[in-house]
């Protein structure tokens, strides 16, 4: 296993990849740097805490389809992990999330207005970075971002009348986690100069396995016992926040789920009861069911891969899938 959570890397590969997430981090740490004391500590607050490095690293997996040794590689990949840091400053404001990563959230450390005033500070270093890349790289990010706040919207909006919730819900997924994840594929391959048809391989690649990520981490805050998604397990609960397993279990027509039907349907305030809900959760069908759905989506992903050429870096992207499958049991 890699140090990086993929298995079967050759050594190469895994040389070149954490060689270049060590410059990630570096520019990362430097280009966030400015004058104000307080937006330094701020914007360093989630960066410091650490996360998967999921974008960047799908940045430098997918540019060994190419060649790699493009300096805007690099840059491409803090461009997509500084716009997915400022999406959760402000996530986690309209979520009124006390914790991420493992830590206090910045709108519970500095409040609501510092917080968006973060994400924003994020998304502004994230331009100007991609000013560099040219137009092709300005434009992909533009529609990117147009994705990131359409999801948004439709997940504060709900489904439409008549609309099924789980469709709904795959699509908000989708827009949210999945087109950021395609996008930071796609600049590996783009920036490699790798054929036109291996950037578009990847780029339905990384929607896939984007979507499969976030139904993991639904799967794992129900059925873990420990913080490995990054947050307390019953958070969704907390906050009445629809995921895959809730969303199967609403469905349920069975006239002994209305109970806990009854409750997911709104924030769930006290603990006892939060504990109660993952308990059934644990022992209910729908969490099976979730897991298949979720197998479903990694292997959309793995039969993505199928036309790119056989390849240490295509081997990793078919590991990563495996790793995802792991991650979920």
């Amino acid at each position: 296993m890699s140090a990086f959570g993929i298995p079967n890397l050759s050594d190469a590969l895994e040389r070149d990849v954490t060689e270049g997430l060590v410059k990630v981090e570096e520019l990362l740490a430097s280009h966030i740097k400015g004058k104000y004391p307080l937006v330094e500590e701020t914007s360093h607050h989630l960066v410091a805490a650490g996360g998967k490095r999921l974008r960047p690293l799908l940045t430098l997996l997918t540019s060994h389809l190419g060649n790699p040794s493009n300096p805007q590689i690099i840059e491409a990949a803090v461009v997509c992990e500084l716009t997915h840091l400022a999406t959760l400053y402000h996530d986690d404001v309209m979520d009124e999330a006390p914790l991420r990563r493992g830590v206090q959230s910045a709108n519970s450390r500095w409040g609501n207005t510092i917080a968006i005033l973060t994400g924003d500070y994020l998304f502004s270093k994230a331009s100007d970075l991609l000013a560099d890349l040219g137009p092709e790289a300005v434009r992909l990010q533009a529609r990117t971002f147009e994705r990131l706040v359409i999801g948004q919207i439709m997940e504060t909006q709900g489904p439409d009348a008549g609309q099924d919730p789980l469709e709904h819900y795959l699509q908000v997924v989708a827009d949210k986690t999945g087109s950021l994840i395609s996008t930071s594929a796609r600049f590996g391959a783009l920036l490699s100069k790798a054929p036109k048809e291996i950037v578009e391989t990847v780029t339905q690649f990384g929607e896939q396995i984007g979507i499969a990520f976030q139904l993991v981490d639904d799967v794992i805050d129900i059925a873990s016992n420990s913080v490995e998604s990054g947050k307390t397990p019953g958070t969704d609960l907390r906050e009445g926040v629809p995921t895959l397993v809730t969303l199967n279990v609403l469905k349920s027509q069975n006239p002994g789920d209305r109970e806990l039907q009854s409750l997911l349907r709104a924030p769930i305030e006290s603990e006892e009861v939060v504990q109660e809900v993952l308990l059934a959760l644990r022992n209910h069908p729908a969490l099976d069911e979730s897991r298949q759905q979720l197998l479903q989506v990694a292997q959309k992903a793995r039969l993505a891969l199928g036309p790119l050429p056989i390849c240490d870096a295509t081997g990793a992207l078919f590991s990563l899938c495996d790793a995802v499958i792991e991650r979920s049991n």
